[in-house]
């Protein structure tokens, strides 16, 4: 990793003022040296919530040789973020004294119609634009599985599970087993179509495809983490895992369980 001590803050631009001004200079004067462009850093810092920083990590393009973190403009801390705007000292304290771990979060890799390739952090969705069901059969490693009738179906990383996976009454996975969930959004089940019903976790040696059947219902719509991407028709979405990982910072007090538990419990 080059260029060890640069750092880039991520932020919408109605952000810009006192706060981030207060951050870059406390950065400054810690060693570290802000940098406008974040493919010359070392170090990228969203300033918000989990939405900024999956937003931070897809814009700045899923950097491997970088280390995310994230920091919150309130006294919340998120499930990605691990600090907020009044511990921001404290972050920079504890990478310069080594009292922070680097936790690697795995991320799904995906296709559109063979042609636009993507990369997610939480999740990929496919729903239906319309008031009408969505029909999709569901093929793992090649083989025909089921066929999916209804508002659509999620497919999340373990960090992704306690995002609109668990909405969907999919499981919360721990991010130490890498492999992918595959969750329903109101399926419909009848004598013409029948589905698992149930969220199901497949390998990160698995290949999954949902091939939209072209029924009227040809335009839905695919949102990457919380973007939505404008793919005008889909016909199939393939999604598996490779080795690409985010590097995030964290407290070594502070593990994804400890998260989980003090956001939803």
């Amino acid at each position: 990793m080059q260029n060890r001590n640069h750092i880039f803050f991520y932020y919408h631009p109605r952000q810009e003022g006192e706060k981030t001004n207060y951050l870059k200079s406390l950065a400054e004067q810690n060693g570290l040296h802000v940098v406008p462009d974040s493919k010359n850093a070392s170090i990228i810092v969203s300033l918000g919530g989990d939405g900024t920083f999956l937003q931070a990590v897809r814009k700045t393009g899923f950097r491997q040789d970088c280390i995310y973190t994230g920091i919150t403009d309130d006294e919340q801390i998120g499930l990605y973020c691990d600090f907020s705007i009044t511990r921001f000292e404290e972050m920079i304290d504890a990478v310069k004294n080594n009292k922070i771990e680097v936790r690697r979060f795995p991320t799904i890799k995906g296709s559109i119609n063979d042609e636009k390739t993507f990369y997610c952090l939480n999740e990929v969705s496919l729903r239906s634009s319309i008031i009408k069901t969505i029909v999709v059969d569901v093929r793992i490693d090649g083989e025909h599985f089921e066929t999916f009738r209804g508002d659509g179906m999620v497919v999340s990383t373990p960090t992704g599970s306690t995002g609109y996976s668990k909405s969907a009454r999919g499981a919360v996975i721990d991010p130490l087993l890498s492999g992918f969930q595959v969750s329903e959004v109101a399926s419909l089940n009848n004598n013409s179509y029948r589905t698992l019903g149930s969220s199901f976790i497949l390998s990160h040696h698995r290949k999954l495809q949902l091939k939209v059947v072209q029924d009227g219902n040809d335009y839905p719509i695919i949102s990457l983490d919380n973007e939505a991407w404008p793919v005008q028709r889909i016909h199939k979405v393939d999604i598996e895992m490779d080795d690409t990982v985010i590097k995030t910072v964290k407290m070594t007090n502070n593990t994804f369980w400890n998260r989980v538990q003090r956001t939803f419990l």
